[in-house]
């Protein structure tokens, strides 16, 4: 016979539960390719058999592998996911991407993102897709979204250009590439993947003003509290192909911050610093470690209530684009690891 549950036994039974809810239930891994070829420079490409590897991995490890619009939108409004929940875009828009791609991603049934450069495909730019290659691929489920109109880098001013008229120049490249993309394929998603990955503070107000979303070249896991002006991605080509390296990045989870990232990351800086806020910590302290490549090491500071923490490199930066990658192993999650990245861009003299 069964005796009737007590209260505190049915609250602890609900307390139980509860904590055995997935952490990040709202969060997810973005994937980014360029390439998918076998001859084309290796740097930012991943060849058919190793891209279907990728695809097969995620097949057989019951990855939920949905459409960016899907992972935007439930991000926002901040739906439970999946715990395994993938998106997979492209940037560039080559014409790879319908001939070998395309065919491999339909054959798993996965759904994927191409990020163009409009007046490249309108300039019939040796490579790049055509509107009319896009189309069919927007009919078999495909989303299309904006690179910018030429794939420049949007921080950067032209020579004796004012701040207005470079806001006023870039403000019109993403408009007029969201309305060409419109236009062609319907898709008017007001998605923006910077060219390169670099992005400053003021581009990304730009972004923010205009209601467009920022996704970058950085890597990490994103959840709802991460902004949206400058979403990271893993890149999955080139260096970053290697399937065993892969799987601890698509298991990985976003740091919970409770405080917005405002900080430029085109800096003339040769040590600059960012300040992480922890809405909870489900990680040691002690196991939360940051590398930058170059060799360089990391200066971590504390606050006194371990809820924040300044990572500053110990050694000057190079010119160029580098980056802060943080990770610390989770204490529920076994196995499983945090990830932030801060993308750099030094320059001798700040331009934006």
């Amino acid at each position: 016979m069964m005796l009737p549950i007590s209260f505190k036994q049915f609250y602890h039974a609900i307390i139980a539960t509860l904590l055995l809810l997935p952490l990040n239930a709202t969060a997810a891994v973005i994937l980014q390719y360029h390439h998918v070829s076998d001859t084309l420079p290796k740097v930012t490409s991943i060849s058919a058999s190793d891209f279907e590897q990728h695809l097969l991995y995620l097949k057989n490890n019951q990855f939920d592998v949905i459409s960016l619009p899907e992972l935007i939108t439930a991000l926002q409004e901040k739906k439970r996911l999946s715990d395994k929940t993938v998106a997979i875009t492209f940037d560039d828009g080559f014409k790879n991407n319908y001939e070998q791609a395309a065919p491999l991603l339909e054959k798993y049934q996965f759904p994927y993102t191409i990020f163009v450069n409009p007046k490249l495909i309108d300039e019939n730019v040796q490579q790049i897709i055509s509107w009319e290659q896009l189309r069919v691929l927007v009919n078999k489920g495909a989303t299309i979204a904006n690179h910018s109109m030429s794939h420049d880098y949007l921080h950067h001013k032209h020579p004796g250009e004012s701040n207005a008229d470079w806001l006023a120049r870039i403000r019109a490249d993403i408009l007029t590439s969201e309305q060409r993309i419109a236009d062609e394929t319907g898709h008017n998603f007001k998605y923006l993947a910077y060219p390169y990955g670099e992005f400053n503070l003021e581009l990304q107000k730009l972004v923010e003003e205009i209601g467009f979303i920022g996704f970058g070249q950085h890597s990490g896991a994103i959840t709802h509290t991460n902004d949206f002006t400058r979403l990271p991605r893993y890149p999955a080509s080139g260096n970053y192909s290697d399937i065993s390296t892969l799987t601890t990045k698509l298991d990985s989870l976003a740091f919970p911050l409770s405080k917005k990232i405002m900080i430029d990351s085109v800096t003339s800086e040769l040590k600059p610093s960012i300040t992480l806020h922890f809405s909870e910590l489900d990680f040691t302290p002690n196991q939360f470690q940051c590398f930058i490549s170059g060799g360089n090491s990391a200066d971590l500071i504390w606050s006194e209530d371990n809820k924040s923490v300044t990572v500053r490199a110990l050694k000057p930066l190079r010119k160029g684009r580098t980056r802060y990658n943080c990770t610390a192993p989770s204490k529920r999650k076994n196995g499983r690891y945090y990830w932030f990245s801060q993308p750099w861009v030094v320059v001798a003299e700040q331009n934006n």
